[in-house]
């Protein structure tokens, strides 16, 4: 019998009029019922939040800690069922998906901790101030309010915990969207959450299509803060409806490896390997194109080539790299960048195959800046290099995408990576290594068409909640 979902609101399961059935796109077998909620449905749920606020937020932050590590616990523990529905729903390895639910148990305990280094500070006034009086800032950080939390498919556990672990040790409550392709893992996820005991109100979810309840839901009267994860157009849609409300937003990518003559061919060929193709490529931070300078070009080409022949591509449960995309209209997608490609002339060092949403790898050689491949964002296992003639031109040509993530950069010079990595207008550049994201810890943004707002579970705190300087005159 098909199982059927229930959301988490005010402190219950409950279903819902209208449903969603969720496919596996391993085989489109049927993984269950999730509730398509109503508008009166959110507005319940928003009522609940509101009113579980005042008393959440005057809890002390060891007190709301003490939730976050029963539910990291709690999270760890159930990691092979988490992983399971996790591999099965958006086709991710098995071994991945279980990395995936531990790194966000180990989120949720480091975002306690540092929410409660962050929650209270002493500032001494000195000279600055025109009185002549010695004044003593208290300063404290308060929630702004109700989070919305919309997590995106491909790392639907991990940068959900990202979202809500922050939102709670600020003392807000949260409204967890998790991805209509994604939602029983988000609600897998959000059974931690109920088991760990937070009051009724505090954590609840929303399922439903975005195409539907997502402007309604970005717009409600209740909603204080936005924290999205997903595609540049919808981001920049959030941002016209979100109006003065503050949001922070992960958007997407088309990261630059460029590779310089002096760099370790074969340490670049396998991190630019891995960082291309690892979940199928289907990765806001994935490698999505290379930038060699033409003298080292020939074999760097070939490296790459050998290492993408080595891949392992079918099924999550066997732990492939390469494993189905998401849907239909993403492999059609990924195809139609590969059919430009060929038709301009790139050369195919491996061939690109497809068999349903299950995609053979594909590497292209001497693509040039005309090429669809060149400037979008694929999601998807191909990669396409480009020839340049030295490192200025690998930063031109970089730099002129819409997107601003990350790069990677190749060289043994430091002092000349340091100088790329200047230059680049990206968030994030890393050195003779893939790009990626993390450790949670670290600061992660995007410039330009990529993204607002900097992550990082203690940016995110700082982010969603408000300071407050309490001041005293102690002359």
């Amino acid at each position: 019998m098909t199982k059927e979902y229930r959301n988490y609101v005010n402190g219950e399961w409950k279903s819902s009029v209208n449903q969603i059935e969720i496919l596996s796109p391993i085989d489109d077998s049927s993984l269950g019922f999730v509730p398509a909620m109503t508008r009166e449905e959110v507005d319940h749920a928003m009522k609940a939040g509101r009113e579980a606020l005042p008393a959440w937020a005057a809890l002390t932050v060891y007190e709301r800690a003490q939730y976050l590590h029963k539910a990291a616990d709690i999270i760890e523990r159930d990691k092979e069922e988490i992983a399971t529905v996790l591999a099965k729903e958006i086709s991710k390895a098995y071994n991945a998906s279980v990395t995936e639910v531990v790194r966000t148990a180990d989120l949720i305990r480091y975002a306690a901790e540092e929410g409660i280094r962050l929650s209270t500070s002493a500032d001494e006034g000195g000279k600055m101030d025109a009185s002549t009086g010695h004044k003593l800032a208290v300063i404290r950080r308060q929630p702004v309010g109700i989070v919305l939390a919309i997590a995106p498919y491909n790392y639907p556990v991990n940068l959900s915990g990202s979202k809500i672990a922050p939102a709670l040790i600020g003392g807000n409550v949260v409204m967890f969207k998790p991805p209509t392709q994604g939602s029983v893992s988000g609600l897998v996820l959000a059974k931690a959450f109920a088991e760990a005991g937070l009051p009724a109100g505090v954590f609840n979810t929303i399922t439903g299509r975005g195409s539907e309840i997502g402007d309604y839901i970005v717009e409600h009267e209740e909603v204080n803060f936005i924290n999205f994860t997903g595609s540049t157009p919808v981001g920049q849609r959030i941002g016209k409806l979100a109006g003065m409300r503050p949001i922070m937003l992960e958007l997407g990518g088309k990261d630059a490896g460029i590779v310089l003559a002096d760099a370790d061919l074969d340490n670049a060929a396998k991190q630019i390997v891995a960082g291309a193709y690892d979940y199928s490529g289907q990765r806001c931070t994935a490698i999505k194109r290379v930038l060699v300078v033409e003298e080292v070009a020939d074999e760097l080409a070939e490296k790459i080539s050998e290492n993408v022949a080595k891949l392992s591509v079918g099924d999550p449960f066997d732990n492939a790299t390469v494993t189905p995309v998401i849907d239909d209209n993403s492999a059609d997608f990924i195809e139609s960048l590969v059919v430009d490609a060929r038709q301009k002339g790139a050369k195919e060092l491996n061939e690109f195959k497809r068999d349903g949403r299950l995609l053979t790898p594909g590497l292209f050689d001497h693509v040039t800046l005309d090429m669809k491949l060149a400037w979008e964002e694929p999601f998807g296992p191909i990669l396409p290099i480009i020839r340049v003639k030295d490192a200025e031109e690998a930063v031109a040509i970089a730099n002129k995408s819409d997107f601003g993530l990350q790069s990677s950069v190749f060289t043994r010079d430091f002092q000349k990576a340091f100088d790329i990595a200047n230059k680049l207008e990206v968030g994030t550049v890393h050195i003779n290594n893939k790009t990626g994201r993390g450790p949670d810890n670290f600061p992660f943004l995007g410039l330009k068409g990529s993204g607002a707002g900097v992550q990082g579970i203690r940016y995110s705190i700082e982010a969603m909640t408000n300071v407050k300087s309490i001041v005293f005159d102690m002359k």
